[in-house]
């Protein structure tokens, strides 16, 4: 997927209201990376121009023939199309424009972040009750328009930038509390009905095939912090997974090792770097944190030439603070990359 280098992208928030201004900096900063580590330019969210154009609202956005709306309490199904949702699309277009021109002439990789249909299931209301995922029908019907939206996206991002080469990241935090029926209801005193692994994994699988309907694009399922969610990953079928490494222990690990003995891609999501007066940014002590545990549970070095490294979200933070992380992060690349090689 990077070319047996090491690769760097992000999870998609970006402080600011800017679009052009932080696609511009996202792209430029990724496609200007040392020749021995790969630099995956990645779209942008930016959730402080408010609920229209956070994880939430972008994704509904995509969402086809299934319309939504802002109710009290979040984003909701709705009967119409409302105009929230008209003002969600609004900025969806203004994204890509901006990608079209930050991204002129690019002939590469393109990491496009979105939730995944189990977690937004957890975020979206139904029309009248409670949370989608409540509802095993919604769900199915969930999946169904997150397929052919993605697909219909993606389509239009390749025509702005021809050279990308798509992949979807899919977000899916929730996905093991799904699956474990711990999410409370509205009311608080009841838990949400799970959704048992096989039937996630197949729902997380339509969509990767509406994906995967656009000619060369890849999947990938970033889930979270939680190991138990690799189970459902794997039988899914995509082609690699994403995890917070600061979150793994030794069991987590192992199962790491058979989803990347298995043959999927891994995503380590890697915690900003540690810094001190005296000595600055701990480079090498984020570069430990991946390939140590790496080591310690078998894998070859080798195939840490095949890891894409993941900034964590930076919304929230300054521009400069961002750019830093993703600078920061493509140094910590250059060291896992000297380690696949030593």
């Amino acid at each position: 997927m990077t070319g047996a280098r090491p690769g760097v992208t992000g999870s998609g928030p970006w402080p600011g209201l800017d679009v052009l201004e932080a696609q511009t900096v996202v792209v430029g900063d990724l496609v200007d990376v040392p020749s021995e580590v790969a630099g995956l330019p990645f779209t942008v969210t930016l959730a402080e121009r408010g609920p229209w154009s956070d994880r939430v609202g972008r994704t509904s956005s995509l969402l086809a023939e299934l319309p939504t709306e802002l109710g009290p309490h979040g984003w909701k199904l709705a009967d119409r199309p409302s105009r929230d949702l008209a003002r969600a699309h609004a900025y969806l277009r203004e994204d890509v424009d901006a990608l079209a021109v930050a991204a002129h002439g690019w002939d590469g990789p393109l990491v496009v972040p979105v939730l995944g249909p189990l977690t937004l299931a957890a975020s979206l209301y139904l029309a009248r009750g409670d949370k989608v995922v409540s509802d095993a029908g919604a769900v199915r019907e969930l999946a169904a328009s997150l397929a052919a939206g993605f697909a219909e996206h993606l389509a239009t991002i390749r025509r702005s930038v021809p050279g990308a080469q798509p992949t979807v990241l899919l977000h899916e935090p929730l996905l093991a509390q799904v699956m474990a029926g711990v999410l409370p209801s509205f009311s608080g005193y009841s838990a949400l009905r799970s959704v048992p692994g096989p039937v996630a994994a197949e729902r997380i699988r339509e969509v990767a095939a509406g994906i995967r309907s656009v000619e060369g694009a890849r999947v990938v399922v970033h889930g979270g912090t939680a190991w138990t969610s690799l189970g459902a990953i794997r039988a899914a079928g995509v082609d690699g997974f994403a995890l917070a490494v600061p979150a793994l222990d030794e069991r987590s690990w192992e199962k790491v090792a058979e989803a990347v003995e298995g043959g999927l891609a891994f995503w380590p999501e890697l915690a900003p770097q540690a810094s001190s007066q005296c000595a600055g940014p701990d480079v090498v002590g984020q570069a430990d944190t991946l390939t140590r545990p790496w080591r310690s549970v078998g894998l070859p070095m080798t195939s840490l030439r095949d890891v894409v490294l993941v900034a964590g979200p930076v919304a929230g933070s300054s521009p400069d603070d961002a750019r830093g992380v993703l600078a920061g992060l493509v140094r910590a690349a250059r060291i896992v990359a000297e380690r696949a090689e030593a």
